[in-house]
């Protein structure tokens, strides 16, 4: 009697759908990945210039058309819109952002420091210690999340897999443990400087972004009620800080309270909130 012929070649497939998860192999069943394909078109293709998910899958904002999503993330602290970020750019930019004076000081030397040289357009090394917005996808790093490629565009697979495989709970949004799960499940072997700019990205994110949760209450943004493990860092707010829009945003709340804060101590007559500058609105010059 004849064996049965080795079955053909399925492509990964199993009845039709994609094998994405085996039992010989745990961590495919604890770090699950999406199915995106009837959410957003072609979800592994690259985007230039926008951000999307599954919730938004066409964007939520109108794209510069000469910034990539990487230059977007950073836009904010070119204050003069000349492409090139400086050192005090970069302190005063987290200062907007409500950080104190110690931990603004603190970040100038680590970004500098780490990313100027290589974003220069020759070997030798700037003075000044300036970041090149242009050459900004020359920064990436290793173990990181991959929602950036190395050319500086998104990839919104790789976005909704951050969720997928690190929002226990379907919660919505990533708490204080999933964010140091995900930081340590992104690391890559022999890879120190990628394993400290990731805790150190994530990490600030949280401090920066992440909301409280009030029972009965939709999340609201709590700085000194909660403890930071009692937060989430919430979907929409980890896509708006990878395209930069979320910075425009927190900045006026810190400026709106640091405004309400001289109001109470000097007896001055409350004023109305600037109006919200429509994100994506301009595109800048990159050098």
């Amino acid at each position: 009697m004849q064996a049965d012929a080795p079955a053909a070649p399925s492509g990964g497939r199993s009845d039709d759908r994609v094998v994405t998860s085996i039992d010989a192999a745990p961590m495919t069943h604890l770090h699950p990945v999406p199915d995106l394909a009837d959410r957003i078109y072609n979800p592994g293709l690259p985007r230039a210039n926008i951000t999307c998910d599954a919730e938004h899958p066409a964007g939520t904002y109108s794209p510069p058309a000469a910034m990539t999503v990487m230059q977007q993330h950073i836009a904010f602290w070119d204050r003069d819109n000349d492409g090139m970020l400086w050192p005090s750019d970069t302190y005063v930019g987290f200062r907007k952002l409500g950080f104190n004076v110690f931990l603004s000081a603190i970040a100038v030397p680590i970004i500098h420091g780490t990313f100027s040289w290589w974003t220069q357009n020759s070997w030798l090394p700037d003075p000044a210690f300036r970041i090149r917005m242009g050459n900004i996808h020359r920064g990436k790093h290793g173990s990181d999340s991959e929602t950036y490629d190395t050319e500086g565009r998104f990839v919104p697979q790789k976005f909704e897999e951050l969720f997928s495989k690190y929002d226990k709970g379907n919660k919505g949004g990533l708490s204080f443990q999933d964010v140091q799960d995900m930081v340590r499940g992104n690391r890559n072997i022999m890879d120190p400087t990628g394993w400290i700019a990731g805790w150190l990205e994530w990490n600030v994110s949280y401090y920066m972004a992440a909301k409280a949760s009030t029972p009965g209450v939709v999340f609201i943004r709590a700085r000194t009620q909660d403890t930071p493990r009692g937060r989430l860092l919430l979907k929409d707010d980890v896509r708006r800080i990878i395209d930069g829009t979320i910075f425009y945003a927190v900045a006026r709340e810190v400026e709106a309270g640091r405004l309400r804060m001289r109001q109470l101590q000097g007896g001055m007559e409350p004023r109305k909130p600037v109006a919200a500058t429509p994100a994506g609105a301009a595109a800048r010059k990159i050098d």
